[in-house]
């Protein structure tokens, strides 16, 4: 079982996220509605993937990403925003996230993201 944080200021969007992975393989252990909350989260539920939103409150999706990487760098981020412009994707990637979803998205690729995420993490636990 995949353990995933939703990261979105959107309650709506969080709630989408988790109508989409249900009975794909993919627990959602917490949802959080800023960076700063996705970090504490990470510290006490250590997930195996987050799904980040890039434009939140208190602490924007970039700063949380290289704050919670800096701390366990085996989670996979996957960036996820309205704002799909060549430079927040490479900041995204900059920051250490391993993919980037376009809002609206669909829930075959949401799930696609997540799954080549969790087997880029165990590839990188194998090598």
């Amino acid at each position: 079982m995949i353990r995933l944080l939703i990261v979105d200021d959107a309650p709506f969007i969080r709630e989408l996220v988790q109508l989409n992975v249900r009975d794909q393989g993919i627990s959602v252990v917490a949802e959080a509605e800023d960076g700063a909350e996705a970090l504490m989260f990470a510290r006490t539920l250590q997930p195996d993937v987050i799904l980040m939103d890039l434009v939140m409150p208190k602490m924007n999706g970039i700063e949380a990403t290289e704050a919670i990487l800096a701390e366990y760098p085996q989670t996979r981020v996957i960036a996820f925003s309205t704002a799909d412009h060549e430079s927040i994707v490479a900041r995204a990637i900059q920051a250490g996230c391993c993919d980037f979803l376009s809002k609206p998205f669909t829930s075959e690729d949401l799930v696609k993201a997540i799954q080549r995420a969790m087997a880029d993490r165990r590839e990188s636990k194998e090598a």
